[in-house]
């Protein structure tokens, strides 16, 4: 499987691809579905959750399938529920407050996580992925109660109570660990953990509130991980560090330069901007053919964009981007037969 033998820099020919954010709001079979059904309902009902993770799987000839879910069910778990508010996004009724750190503890199971990830097993023949967010990400949701654009609250416990924000991500990396374990007993083979919130931080407080507890995931997880967050291609050198099977990256870095910079042991995701799908179709395949160039040969490259799918995406520039990757495998097929 192409996912799984980039994961282990093992591929060879075209690059495999997956798509961040790929079941979605940009589908239309989504929409129709989300127009019965509350996102909360689909992803608490392993039957919805599994048709979701399909349709992309279904419309495309995509290299890895990624289960429909959240990654705030670990807050949920921990007795912070959150609603999900059209054009808004999560939204935590009761944020996490300092005095709360040593009530937290597992009171709801994630076991519809697991079901979903089994009902797509049974249908799949591609790799699966799971989830989660990364502790710090997380800690930030629990503590503003949703997103933010400054992170104002959470800095204020990290720069002024820094022992009981330490206190708050271990608790969350140990749920994370289980979950993460849980869900490759199900069967996932490989997750992605997402610090979706990494460029709200410098150096030395990543050094502190970050890559410690990424480090203790990594080394926890029993499959190959994938750390991704945005703003990241600036320490990537520190990354590598974390021994993670993959280091995914945004659209704001050369991967080229990047491989340069770590080992080829570990994978290199990316890093297509997603407005670049908003394109005419000769501009999608230029940008596309342009970084499969830049990263020919490589056996531990992943296509995938340098964030989340955006989710008014026209579909049918999605089958121009794979497209455009499975013809430059049959191109570069043909160059390494006619050199060897």
């Amino acid at each position: 499987m192409k996912l799984l033998d980039a994961l282990h820099s093992q591929n060879h020919g075209r690059p495999p691809v997956w798509i961040m954010r790929q079941a979605g709001r940009y589908l239309p079979e989504y929409r129709k579905i989300r127009e019965k059904h509350s996102f909360l309902e689909m992803t608490h009902t392993p039957e919805l959750a599994a048709k979701v993770t399909l349709q992309p799987i279904q419309r495309y000839e995509l290299d890895a399938a990624i289960i429909f879910s959240d990654i705030l069910f670990i807050s949920e778990s921990l007795g912070y529920p959150f609603e999900f508010i059209d054009g808004v996004g999560p939204v935590l009724n009761t944020p996490l407050l300092p005095k709360d750190i040593d009530n937290l503890q597992k009171q709801q199971p994630l076991d519809f996580i697991e079901e979903a990830i089994r009902l797509v097993k049974s249908q799949v023949s591609i790799p699966l992925l799971g989830f989660s967010g990364a502790p710090f990400t997380i800690a930030s949701y629990m503590i503003e109660g949703g997103s933010s654009r400054d992170l104002k609250k959470t800095k204020q416990w990290l720069f002024h109570q820094p022992d009981n924000f330490k206190r708050l991500l271990e608790v969350l990396t140990d749920a994370i660990i289980e979950n993460l374990n849980d869900q490759i007993d199900a069967g996932v083979d490989a997750v992605q953990i997402f610090e979706s919130w990494a460029s709200h931080l410098a150096l030395p407080q990543l050094r502190q509130f970050s890559f410690p507890y990424l480090r203790k995931i990594v080394e926890n997880v029993k499959a190959p991980t994938i750390l991704f967050g945005r703003g990241t291609a600036g320490y990537i050198e520190e990354l590598a560090k974390l021994h993670p099977g993959g280091l995914g990256l945004d659209w704001s870095c050369d991967l080229a330069h990047m491989r340069s910079l770590i080992s080829s042991a570990i994978a290199l995701q990316g890093n297509l901007d997603p407005q670049v799908l908003f394109a005419p179709e000769k501009t999608i395949r230029d940008e596309c053919t342009k970084i499969l160039k830049n990263m020919e040969g490589d056996p531990g490259f992943i296509f995938n964009l340098g964030h989340g799918i955006l989710p008014d995406t026209p579909p049918e520039n999605v089958h121009i981007l794979i497209d455009t990757i499975k013809s430059f495998s049959c191109n570069k097929s043909s160059s390494l037969i006619s050199s060897s």
